[in-house]
Parts: structure tokens; C-alpha cells; sequence
């Protein structure tokens, strides 16, 4: 982007109007959308950890405080759009930042799909398998920390006009991004594949839901995934 044109973008950031909405950055508040959501992620942790422990009343705790910080992402979501302008002056469309922050979305969303399935049923996984969900779990959460790290690097990529290194950092994480949720999926055939073997000493109805929390946790690489993938394909456009 030539200089003169970042020198306009700076300036018009710098307007009342625009900074008492978004502050310093168009993308700051899509950025606080994402460590929201991050959050809610990183609680399924000490959410399956109170489960193994057979701690319901954390159990109890950690859902709400997912539920909570869901509806506060979907609030600030609702505020973003309704106030991102139209023809905003930037190098991305407002329908490329809107399709990123449902992707985002979808992290949290999935989050509380995954508390509120183990705590509506009271689930808890047989104890040779705990170790293994344990990891996947923080596997999972990993590749949303990736998201969260590549989103937070958009004020960056305003600064240099989505052109120049910043971009081939940014392509760099979106690869490590891939490279976790891969081994995301390894992890979960692993997972589905132990479960398989314990079927005949469990309920069917609960084997049935294991499955379906199995492949929710996956969920939150996947849609992280998706996120760094709407971030590279900005890049390209």
C-alpha cells in the first residue's frame, strides 16, 4: 500500500467518530471477540478435569462461567455488527471481517455445546481414557491460542497494508495452526478408537454421547482452523 494511502488510513483512525467506536483499531474490537471466545475454550480444561474428580459443584461453576462469557461474546458480536460501518476505509472488506467474527463465534459456541452436553448428563469418561481426552483437550485449546495469536496480529497487518513480512509471519502461524488441528484429528481417531474397544462395558446411550463429546473438543481445533484460514485467505485477496 503506498505510504501516502497508510498516512490517510492513520488519519482517519484518528477521527472522534471513529475511535470513540473502535478505539485505536477497526479490528479491536474483532480482536477482543476472539480472546472471548479463546477463553471460553480454555475453560473446557478445568470444566473435564472437575468431571474426572467427580467435583460437580465446579462442574456447576465452570459451565456458568462458560455460559457467561458466551452471552458476553455474543453481545459484543451484535455491537460489532451493528456498528462496523459500511465502506469503512480498509484493506478488507466489511463481509470478510463479519465472516471472520462468525468463525470466531463458532469456538465459544462450541464450548458451551460441550459444558452444558457433560453437565446436562453428568458424563464422566471411563478412567483409561482420561489421560488421552486430557491431552486432546489441551491440544485443542492450543490450536485456538493459535487463532488468538494470529487475530491479534491484525493491527500489524493494517499498519503494513496486509503486504510485506508481516504477511509471511502471519502464514507461518495460520501453518501451525493446520499442523495442531491435524494432530488433533490423530488424537481423536485414537480417542474414538479406545472407546471402541470399551463399548461392551458402558450404556449405549452414554458410549453414543462420549462419541458426540469427542467430536465437539475436535470441534474447537477445527474452527480455529477455519479462523486461521480466513485469515490467510484476507491475505491473499
Amino acid at each position: 500500500m503506498p505510504r501516502f494511502w497508510q498516512r490517510a488510513m492513520k488519519e482517519f483512525m484518528t477521527s472522534t467518530y471513529v475511535q470513540r467506536i473502535f478505539g485505536r483499531s477497526p479490528f479491536g474490537p474483532i480482536q477482543k471477540h476472539m480472546e472471548m471466545c479463546y477463553e471460553c475454550a480454555t475453560l473446557v480444561e478445568p470444566l473435564l478435569q472437575a468431571v474426572n474428580a467427580d467435583d460437580w459443584t465446579e462442574v456447576v461453576r465452570l459451565q456458568e462461567e462458560i455460559v457467561r462469557s458466551e452471552n458476553e461474546a455474543d453481545d459484543l458480536k451484535t455491537e460489532i455488527r451493528s456498528r462496523l460501518p459500511r465502506g469503512f476505509f480498509l484493506p478488507v472488506s466489511r463481509p470478510d471481517l463479519l465472516d471472520l467474527l462468525t468463525r470466531q463465534d463458532r469456538i465459544a459456541n462450541r464450548a458451551k455445546g460441550i459444558a452444558g452436553l457433560v453437565l446436562g448428563r453428568r458424563m464422566s469418561f471411563p478412567l483409561q481414557m482420561t489421560d488421552m481426552l486430557g491431552e486432546f483437550v489441551a491440544e485443542c485449546i492450543k490450536a485456538c491460542e493459535l487463532a488468538r495469536q494470529v487475530v491479534s496480529e491484525l493491527d500489524e497487518l493494517l499498519d503494513t497494508g496486509f503486504r510485506g513480512q508481516e504477511t509471511g509471519r502471519v502464514r507461518t502461524m495460520v501453518h501451525q495452526i493446520d499442523a495442531t488441528e491435524r494432530r488433533c484429528d490423530e488424537m481423536e481417531i485414537d480417542l474414538r478408537t479406545m472407546l471402541f474397544g470399551l463399548e461392551g462395558e458402558l450404556s449405549a446411550v452414554n458410549v453414543m454421547f462420549m462419541y458426540r463429546v469427542i467430536e465437539w473438543i475436535g470441534d474447537l481445533a477445527n474452527h480455529a482452523e477455519r479462523v486461521g484460514h480466513r485469515l490467510d485467505q484476507l491475505l491473499a485477496s
